[in-house]
């Protein structure tokens, strides 16, 4: 028999419950306009998620019961909505609700603690399976971790359909590993599953969505587009129920006079999924935390081109504010290429030399070599605040992964900020998405946002006479291979030797990276696009006489 099921592919902001409530009301709207004879919404969709320890409070656990009686009182007629929220314990819950009442609960039985994820810290775990009947068909339910554990429990009781769902961090090539990982719990229940994920950013992580139905066979039914909002209805062929189920809500079959099918979108590639990913990333931490603009230096070079593209895709050009800030050893090209990319762009655009401010600190005070070097980044740093504090503006860091990872950045200089948009990607992500948003743009009859010797040009930080970073880092080819195996990897001395990377590089680079960790713990938030970013994936003591050599 089918059951038409709607999932509800959508963006909560954690702790706004009204707001999240009113999300729920539309999209219960839109479904019941579709008929549908059930709705699945995304993990703790009620608070959002991830709420960390807002879960421990009380008063919060109180509010969010609150809320979730009041959702169900106003969802009547016969739609079967599966609703995320917090409950008392506190427990990660869901809510089956029909015509105004909760008819059933499940609590997530399996809690991650790994990467992001410190669920042991915030919730109790449940230790019961749920099974509840709708229009004859048994509908099971787990919640995102628990599929990812054996499903022998819910197989027991020969669900005819598992809905699933999700607050499923996006990172790079994990939406394949999420339909690998469906296909096989399909298999092993012998029902269809319906997968729900959230989108939209929170702090550092960003949710892409990728909503997934397969069959009992494991093919591919249905299949949302990535970082797009989203409710898709579809008719699921499904097995009437055949066990005992633990509520029944309704036993007579679904007839709808019409039948919906939902379309398979085509994957984005990689360069797509980072860069929707960091454009979604930054927009709801500006939206959500109600910043109006953004302000951030422009030097010319690549990552704060990469930056400025970046931020107009997600807010508007009208919203982002570049300022130069040549010093005494700036190359005019610096200026010239940050003046291009504002002319292709419209974004707002000044000039601020920082010579004479430099000047009037060394007129005060003996610096030289690097307390030179970084006295110039400094003032960059408190001239963008400044403006920041006058203007209303967020300001954004502009340095990339492979910076950070070796501390290649001056604290309370280039590293002031609100958020880092490309924080988590290496150098050559940079070069990569950079040619490719340049690309989009011609493919599209724009004019390309980044201009060409941005990209080409030797890397610089223009603080002393003609400074390269070679100078002072690995070439960033061979440099990121290293990170990617060290930092994303954890492969340690011997490993790295393994993998055929030169000894004194590997014991150059193992230095450079451990001595930093001081310097990330301080650097602002920024989207998490890769398997393993620094902060919450990444925890290493700042204080350690561990050496790896």
């Amino acid at each position: 028999m089918k059951l038409r099921v709607a999932l509800a592919q959508i963006n909560p902001t954690v702790g706004d419950l009204a707001g999240n409530a009113e999300l729920i009301a539309q999209t219960v709207k839109k479904a019941q306009e579709q008929s549908a004879n059930l709705i699945v919404f995304p993990e703790m969709i009620v608070t959002g998620y991830p709420v960390e320890d807002l879960a421990l409070r009380p008063s919060f656990q109180a509010a969010s019961i609150k809320a979730i009686e009041e959702i169900a009182a106003s969802i009547t007629g016969d739609v079967v909505a599966v609703v995320g929220y917090l409950d008392k314990g506190p427990k990660n819950c869901v809510a089956v609700i029909h015509d105004g009442k909760i008819k059933a609960r499940y609590v997530k039985r399996h809690l991650p603690n790994y990467g992001v994820f410190d669920e042991f810290r915030n919730f109790v775990a449940g230790d019961e399976s749920l099974v509840v009947r709708i229009h004859g068909v048994d509908v099971a339910v787990a919640i995102c971790e628990d599929i990812w554990h054996s499903l022998d429990s819910i197989s027991a009781r020969t669900p005819g359909l598992l809905v699933v769902p999700n607050g499923s961090p996006f990172e790079r090539n994990k939406d394949d590993v999420r339909l690998a990982l469906v296909q096989k719990r399909a298999k092993e229940i012998g029902a269809p599953v319906a997968y729900v994920n959230m989108t939209g950013g929170q702090d550092d992580l960003v949710f892409d969505g990728d909503t997934i139905v397969v069959g009992k066979d494991a093919s591919l039914l249905a299949r949302t587009a990535q970082f797009d909002d989203e409710l898709i209805v579809i008719d699921i062929d499904c097995i009437e129920g055949s066990s005992k189920p633990d509520v029944v809500i309704s036993q007579e079959p679904a007839v709808h006079s019409d039948s919906l099918n939902s379309s398979i979108a085509t994957p984005l590639s990689d360069e797509a999924e980072m860069w929707a990913g960091l454009v979604m990333g930054l927009r709801d931490y500006v939206g959500k935390n109600g910043f109006k603009s953004v302000v951030l230096g422009l030097s010319g070079g690549i990552d704060s081109a990469l930056v400025a593209a970046i931020a107009i895709d997600a807010l508007g050009a009208k919203r982002v504010n570049g300022v130069a800030m040549p010093s005494k050893y700036s190359s005019s090209h610096s200026v010239e290429d940050a003046q291009a990319l504002a002319d292709a762009t419209g974004i707002h655009f000044r000039i601020t030399p920082i010579a004479p401010m430099v000047d009037a600190y060394m007129g005060n005070m003996v610096l030289k070599g690097l307390a030179e070097e970084n006295l110039q980044a400094r003032v960059r740093g408190t001239t963008l605040m400044g403006i920041s504090n006058q203007e209303g503006h967020l300001v954004l860091a502009t340095g990339n992964k492979s910076e950070l990872a070796v501390g290649y950045s001056t604290l309370y200089g280039d590293a002031v900020g609100g958020f880092a948009p490309i924080k988590d990607i290496y150098k050559t992500d940079v070069w990569a998405l950079a040619t490719w948003r340049n690309a989009q743009a011609v493919a599209a009859g724009q004019t390309a946002p980044i201009p060409q010797r941005s990209i080409t040009k030797e890397p610089s930080a223009e603080l002393r006479p003609d400074q390269k970073d070679s100078d002072s880092l690995p070439d960033y080819a061979l440099l990121d291979q290293v990170l990617r195996a060290y930092v994303d990897e954890d492969h340690g001395y011997e490993a790295l030797l393994a993998d055929g990377f030169d000894p004194e590089l590997v014991r150059r680079v193992i230095s450079l990276v451990d001595k930093a960790e001081f310097k990330r713990r301080q650097y602002p938030p920024g989207t998490k696009v890769s398997g393993r970013a620094f902060g919450k994936d990444r925890r290493l003591p700042m204080t350690s006489r561990w050496n790896e050599k």
